[in-house]
């Protein structure tokens, strides 16, 4: 258990009945979550909590976790609202603006020629993926993480040498115009 919700309240692990703001079984479930194995910011909220309803005041918790006030109001109102069963329901850190349905269209896009979209370029730059799949699914995330995801994936906005060389469907290959002259089947005498 917590030291500081021992040090505070002997008390606290045998009074189950009578709390501020949790009921006998929240109090319970977080006694009992303190005595496992936790990641310190899953225990930190447990304290919070448990220390709101032993009756100690937003600053004296501050002082004795050493965490923002933001965080301890928002675990005391979270407790408040009978919510504090839930405490290990919340991720901890950055939401994930990204999900793998999102990786996947990028995956499809970045395979298809930027023309099967309406667009009149012939290939994608991290900006223009951008802007489709935030058309597509409402979620802007910046260049540079586009290019990020591209190179987890294993893939590239850029042409590679051997795609430079294939013509476009309707082109022929020398078309010296677009891609110079290219010799193929070269036979030695």
């Amino acid at each position: 258990m917590s030291q500081y919700i021992a040090e505070l309240s002997p008390q606290v692990s045998t009074s189950v009945v009578q709390g501020h703001i949790l009921t006998p079984f929240q109090r319970k479930l977080l006694i009992k979550s303190l005595q496992t194995d936790l990641r310190p910011e899953y225990r930190q909220r447990i304290e919070i909590m448990l220390l709101a309803d032993q009756g100690h005041s937003q600053a004296q918790i501050c002082k004795l976790l050493g965490c923002y006030p933001s965080t301890v109001r928002y675990w005391i109102s979270f407790a408040q609202a009978g919510n504090a069963h839930q405490w290990n329901e919340h991720q901890i850190g950055r939401p994930k603006t990204i999900d793998d349905d999102y990786l996947d269209r990028l995956r499809a896009l970045v395979n298809d020629s930027p023309r099967q979209h309406g667009y009149p370029f012939q290939r994608w730059t991290a900006h223009w993926l951008g802007k489709h799949l935030a058309k597509e699914t409402g979620t802007e995330i910046s260049d540079r993480h586009i290019n990020r995801l591209l190179k987890q994936m294993g893939l590239s906005t850029r042409p590679t040498r051997a795609s430079k060389l294939v013509p476009e469907p309707g082109q022929t290959e020398l078309s010296g115009d677009r891609f110079g002259i290219l010799i193929r089947d070269l036979h030695h005498p």
